[in-house]
């Protein structure tokens, strides 16, 4: 069984959880969990360019609202490991965060996204700035894809849904293959006005 499989699946988020997660260095050290595995408070302050003392903090409140736990059956008694509880988190209904009466929650939705957008950004310009050193074949594999379609809610929610779906599928088919990389998958859908 991997990490991953131990883990439960996409978490949804509710009013209470996202005004717990929406802090910067929370939601950098859930990513970085995410995408590289357990690790310590050590370890996540080197990664994270933090000190120790604030990635503990951090993390034991991720803890206390369910986004991490304790990887037992790492470390010692001197050496805390952490992994993430879930593979990941989702916001099911944007529009009843963004008009919640709390403005608490309205802020905190507003900062998740904005670290999220800003995540994905980086992600594409480190790409973007290293391409060159990865080999032809996957250079080749990756993609830099724009659509626009014309949906209705309905069917812009089926195709994420669908799109979420296919993407969960190959999580772990490449199995023990030496030549699998971790991969980003950003997916981005929202509505433009008509010019």
């Amino acid at each position: 069984m991997t990490d991953a499989d131990a883990r439960s699946p996409i978490r949804s988020l509710d009013p209470r959880s996202l005004r717990a997660l929406a802090h910067p260095l929370r939601i950098r050290i859930l990513d970085a969990l995410h995408e590289y595995g357990p690790a310590t408070a050590s370890r996540l302050a080197g990664r994270l360019d933090e000190s120790s003392g604030a990635t503990s903090y951090h993390l034991r409140q991720l803890a206390a609202h369910g986004f991490v736990e304790e990887d037992t059956g790492r470390g010692t008694a001197r050496e805390r490991w952490w992994r993430a509880a879930q593979r990941g988190t989702r916001l099911d209904d944007v529009g009843e965060f963004d008009r919640h009466p709390d403005p608490e929650v309205r802020g905190a939705l507003a900062l998740l996204m904005h670290e999220t957008a800003t995540r994905h950004s980086r992600d594409l310009s480190t790409w973007l700035g290293t391409m060159h050193d990865w080999p032809e074949e996957w250079r080749r594999a990756a993609d830099l894809s724009s659509f626009t379609l014309r949906l209705t809610p309905e069917l812009a929610s089926e195709l994420n849904d669908r799109l979420h779906a296919l993407v969960e599928s190959y999580r772990e088919r490449a199995g023990d293959d030496g030549r699998a990389e971790r991969v980003r998958v950003h997916l981005h859908s929202f509505p433009r006005a008509e010019d």
